[in-house]
């Protein structure tokens, strides 16, 4: 019988008021200040005070969620660490590099207060690490609700191939992930027309676009099995793609992103421009052109360029010129010392 996640945050709307939360206090802190107490087996017995309170950046029905599923809380911090790791590599050589803000206990700080490319990508990108690491434990049997993928035979498969093994479970992965990341979303209720219900749509679109390519793009693994290796016989399972492809489909679609505003009745968004096509599920939506984060401004979240590394024989991104917002760069010389690979090998 197939896991099955309830839909707990259908219920949670109507009961808990709306919680006015920014994005400089969101759940993926989880992923920077790490999850080690709940290595702790004491903190499932009964009568433990409730850990789930006392963690910065849960929404009320997130808590909830951490309450019934707490052996789910370290997928979703490996979830959110593992999407970190991926927007600042997506973004290195970029005049926002996915910077975290010290000291305030944020990640981000304001930055993400504005509904630009930047928001989009990393909504999508931390709702696809959790997406990854929730199915993966299911995998490894360290969840209780869910175990190997159960998902049906691809049709191309060879037919003297077997379907089996255990792969990771990306249907459950996907409706956990729904359930935890947009019920911060769903539980609010603005007005038409409001600026908090357009950031609402659109957090939930780029949470989708973000499970969408993790749970799209799996790929078919096999085994092989035979006398001396002979691979007569193939065993092939449900898997995981690399999650640096996800970050590459996910960083395509921030390129092409989509500018959106109200329609009429102010109730969805649609896009700007009619000249180009209209977004998939799969494309991010922003309100707002970015900044150019090219000057320091604690008031929208910018650390500025200065300071940083680029090449000055590159015309992209990464390049000095553009880097450095045309205020010129120097060029320092240094010298290194590394270990080589060496190995003493005993004649």
């Amino acid at each position: 019988m197939a896991c099955r996640i309830p839909w707990i945050y259908i219920l949670l709307i109507a009961s808990l008021k709306a919680l006015s939360i920014t994005a400089r206090d969101m759940w993926w802190n989880l992923g920077v200040n790490g999850f080690d107490l709940w290595k702790n087996p004491e903190l499932y017995l009964l009568g433990v005070s409730p850990v789930c309170n006392q963690l910065k950046g849960l929404s009320p029905g997130q808590t909830k969620f951490c309450q019934l599923y707490q052996d789910h809380m370290p997928a979703v911090s490996a979830g959110a660490k593992i999407a970190l790791g991926e927007c600042q590599q997506q973004f290195h050589s970029r005049r926002w590099n996915c910077s975290l803000m010290e000291g305030n206990g944020a990640v981000f700080g304001p930055v993400l207060d504005t509904g630009s490319r930047e928001s989009a990508f990393t909504y999508a990108i931390f709702a696809a690490g959790v997406v990854h690491a929730v199915s993966r434990s299911c995998r490894d049997g360290q969840l209780t609700n869910c175990g190997c993928s159960r998902r049906m035979r691809p049709k191309t498969l060879h037919r003297d191939w077997l379907w089996g093994g255990c792969g990771d479970n990306t249907d459950y992965g996907y409706r956990f992930a729904q359930g935890f990341v947009d019920i911060r979303e769903r539980e609010k209720n603005h007005p038409r027309h409001s600026p908090e219900l357009a950031r609402t749509l659109m957090n939930l679109h780029n949470n989708e676009a973000g499970r969408r390519a993790v749970y799209s793009h799996t790929v078919v693994a096999c085994k092989c099995h035979g006398v001396s290796g002979s691979c007569s016989l193939k065993t092939c399972w449900n898997q995981l793609a690399p999650f640096r492809g996800t970050g590459n489909r996910i960083k395509d679609a921030y390129d092409r992103g989509t500018e959106v505003a109200f329609n009429r009745q102010g109730t969805r968004l649609v896009q700007t421009n009619k000249r180009f096509n209209k977004p998939t599920k799969e494309d991010l939506l922003y309100l707002a052109e970015s900044p150019d984060y090219c000057e320091a401004d604690p008031g929208i979240g910018s650390l500025g360029t200065q300071g940083r590394q680029c090449n000055k024989h590159s015309q992209g991104m990464d390049g000095c010129n553009l880097m450095c917002c045309g205020r010129g760069y120097n060029t320092y010389k240094a010298k290194v010392s590394e270990r080589c690979q060496c190995n003493f090998h005993w004649c």
